[in-house]
């Protein structure tokens, strides 16, 4: 006898089945009306199973449209070669992966001058609230929301590299441009943490309740200061963060 509650009795009967695929990416679930029938359980115990399969990010429910399973077409990212100037890029590190991937990618920018935030600030090594660059990019692939990206340069950065201040793209990415100019990243220090969204990360990125933001903090070192401090946010749901580390050749012979 399952001692379950009715609600999750009708919520793992669904989940079972788009695991198996009786309902693939993009289709709609039956009605409220259908599942009750099937179910023999009222509507509103109906709606709080697939309630909970909203909140576990695995179906999304629209007015007057029922409830539609969520797309999963999880872009993988190797961060180890993310921004590495010695493999070849067309364009910056974001645009070069992700139409490597056969993807399509797009993106908005905003620059502006700002106060550092304290843990910005902490991590460039400059005194709390001093002016920062900060570029700031909501990305795309597919037209999808996929991450936004908060990159904040400490001032004495803007006198050798100017463009920083400049709205819109640096094509060639802004690694590769601040390299030209002398101010090489020789390394980057990398912080990964997961918690849920805010509202305005959520408005953004567009993901229903229940799915978790990554958070991917990339400290930037030239050979004697921080020069950048980047916070990737991506949606949880459709993204994977892949590190190379050591001697490899053994995986790529076996695959």
């Amino acid at each position: 006898m399952n001692k379950q509650p009715k609600y999750r009795q009708v919520a793992d009967a669904l989940r079972r089945e788009i695991d198996n695929g009786t309902y693939p990416p993009g289709s709609r679930l039956p009605s409220e009306a259908e599942l009750s029938t099937r179910f023999d359980a009222s509507r509103n115990t109906v709606r709080a199973g697939l309630n909970l399969l909203v909140t576990q990010g695995l179906v999304a429910s629209s007015q007057g449209l029922g409830y539609q399973v969520t797309k999963h077409e999880v872009f993988k990212l190797n961060a180890s070669r993310f921004e590495n100037l010695t493999f070849p890029q067309n364009g910056d590190a974001y645009s070069t992966d992700v139409t490597a991937a056969g993807r399509r990618p797009s993106q908005t920018f905003r620059v502006e001058l700002q106060p550092a935030p304290k843990h910005v600030a902490e991590r460039l090594e400059v005194a709390a609230d001093s002016t920062t660059v900060l570029r700031f990019c909501h990305r795309f692939v597919d037209d999808v929301p996929w991450s936004t990206q908060a990159t904040h340069y400490p001032e004495w950065l803007v006198a050798k590299a100017p463009r920083l201040t400049e709205p819109g793209d640096i094509a060639e990415g802004t690694t590769r441009y601040l390299a030209d100019l002398g101010v090489t990243q020789v390394g980057y220090f990398d912080e990964i943490t997961t918690r849920m969204p805010t509202p305005e990360e959520a408005r953004l990125l567009e993901v229903g309740a229940g799915v978790p933001v990554l958070l991917w903090t990339r400290t930037g070192y030239s050979d004697e200061r921080p020069i950048r401090c980047t916070v990737t946010t991506f949606r949880g749901d459709l993204n994977q963060m892949n590190y190379e580390i050591g001697d490899l050749s053994a995986r790529e012979v076996s695959e």
